[in-house]
């Protein structure tokens, strides 16, 4: 495996940690809070994403070393970034202005409502659909012409 392929490896495993930490801050002895705050929000996004840009640099080191990208995989990986912009603009949407609770600083902390962490979910969803088409899509033999070309006598 090379250093490329583990750093891909390491990058996932280090966003799906700081995911679980953003979800569920109590396993590291923080102060559990009733909702969602701003912070968690945030870390879970930044958690999320590093899993994503690590799948990726795992994929491509392992499954098509110096091949080029085809389209089916270029649409996977703007579907997967599409996915990521859906779930940041609706994990935050109420601090950027546009959700339906905007905080008022002194008396309401942010609100994480049922539509946002639908928003949230579904671009985490779109994202992982679009990590799934760049790796099944790639060229089937790993670069140009077939490896049957009759030289196996």
């Amino acid at each position: 495996m090379g250093k490329l392929t583990q750093a891909g490896v390491i990058t996932a495993i280090l966003g799906a940690v700081v995911a679980f930490i953003g979800l569920f801050p109590g396993v590291v002895g923080l102060e559990v809070l009733p909702g969602i705050g701003l912070l968690q929000i945030i870390i879970v996004l930044i958690g999320f994403s590093l899993l994503f840009f690590g799948a990726y640099v795992f994929a491509q080191n392992v499954y098509y070393p110096g091949v080029r990208h085809n389209l089916a995989q270029q649409i996977g990986a703007r579907l997967s970034m599409t996915g990521l912009v859906i779930a940041v603009a609706s994990g935050l949407a109420d601090i950027l202005g546009f959700g339906s609770h905007p905080p008022i600083p002194p008396v309401q902390r942010p609100f994480l409502g049922s539509w946002q962490t639908a928003g949230l979910i579904g671009g985490f969803v779109v994202a992982s659909f679009g990590l799934i088409l760049f790796v099944l899509l790639g060229p089937d033999d790993g670069g140009e012409g077939g490896s049957d070309d009759g030289d196996s006598e």
